[in-house]
């Protein structure tokens, strides 16, 4: 699974080099954390979320397959300070708006 996140968000990034998943695993339940270049947030999750959700749908299609269920976050770098890495709702950037 891990293989397969990484693949597409790869090739949609413009700073493949930062990309960071971890797989946290349970005897059913697989938790995907991903991380990214602040500057590719807004392009993993599209506008009104229609590319991260384009991602899940094909990750819960592959775990269901293999009988398994999986669950995707987006995890925020900390800040200068903060030890605890939050989930990103939503990202609005400038480009998005003019769009």
């Amino acid at each position: 699974m891990k293989e397969f996140v990484e693949y597409i968000v790869k090739n949609l990034v413009d700073h493949p080099d930062q990309v960071r998943i971890n797989e946290i695993g349970g005897t059913h339940t697989l938790i995907i954390e991903l991380s990214v270049e602040k500057s590719d947030i807004g392009k993993i999750i599209g506008k009104k979320g229609k590319t991260i959700n384009a991602i899940r749908t094909l990750l819960m299609s592959v775990a269901s397959r293999n009988g398994i269920r999986v669950n995707l976050e987006i995890l925020e770098e900390p800040k200068e300070g903060e030890a605890a890495e939050e989930e990103v709702e939503e990202v609005e950037t400038e480009e998005e708006e003019k769009s």
